[in-house]
C-alpha cells in the first residue's frame, strides 16, 4: 500500500479533521522513530497513519481497533503492520513485541497530549511546547483529563527512551508538520 492510498482511505473512513490530524501526527512521530532506530520509514509510517482508521465508525472496544485492522489485513496490509496496529490498543491481546509496536503505542497517547498543551499557548502553536512544561502539565489531572498519563509513561518504558527525550522527539517529529496540524 501506497502512502496516497492510505491517506485515501482515511479520506473514504474518517470525516472528522481533528482525528485525521492525529493520525498525521502519529504518522509524523512513527517516521521520526523509523529513522531513529534504522527501520523502514515508510512501513511505519502508514501503520501510524492508519492505526486508528476505523475510530469514527467504530471507536470502542473490543471493534476498535479490529474492525480497522481486520479491513486493512483484507486489503494486503502486512501481517506485522496489522499486529502493531492490533497492539496499540491492550484489551486486543496482541502483545506489544515489536519495536514497531511499541513505537505505536507510545506515540498514540503523546501525540493527543502534545496538541493539548500547544493549545493552551498564547499562540497556539507547537513552537511554543517545551519538554518541561508537558511534564507539568501532565501532573495537572483536569488537564486534558481524556489522556492516559498511564500509556504514556509505559509507552515510553516500553521503547527504552526515558520520558524527557520521547516527548522531546515526539514534538521534533510533530513540529516537522506543524502547518498540516493548524499548530
Amino acid at each position: 500500500m501506497t502512502r496516497e492510498e492510505a491517506w485515501q482511505l482515511v479520506c473514504e473512513w474518517i470525516s472528522n479533521e481533528n482525528l485525521r490530524r492525529h493520525l498525521l501526527a502519529v504518522e509524523a512521530a512513527m517516521r521520526f522513530y523509523a529513522r531513529k532506530f534504522g527501520e523502514e520509514e515508510e512501513k511505519w509510517g502508514l501503520v501510524g497513519l492508519l492505526h486508528d482508521l476505523d475510530y469514527e465508525r467504530h471507536p470502542e472496544p473490543p471493534d476498535h481497533p479490529s474492525v480497522g485492522a481486520e479491513f486493512l489485513r483484507q486489503k494486503g496490509l502486512p501481517e506485522e503492520m496489522v499486529r502493531a496496529i492490533l497492539a496499540h490498543a491492550d484489551w486486543t491481546g496482541v502483545p506489544r513485541d515489536t519495536l514497531m509496536a511499541k513505537a505505536l503505542f507510545a506515540c498514540d497517547e503523546l501525540t493527543g497530549f502534545l496538541v493539548a498543551c500547544a493549545l493552551v499557548m498564547p499562540d497556539k502553536k507547537l513552537s511554543e511546547v517545551q519538554v518541561d512544561s508537558v511534564l507539568r502539565k501532565m501532573k495537572e489531572k483536569s488537564f486534558a483529563r481524556k489522556v492516559s498519563r498511564e500509556d504514556i509513561v509505559k509507552g515510553a518504558e516500553e521503547l527504552g527512551i526515558p520520558l524527557e527525550e520521547h516527548i522531546a522527539n515526539v514534538l521534533t517529529a510533530m513540529r516537522g508538520i506543524a502547518d498540516r496540524l493548524g499548530l
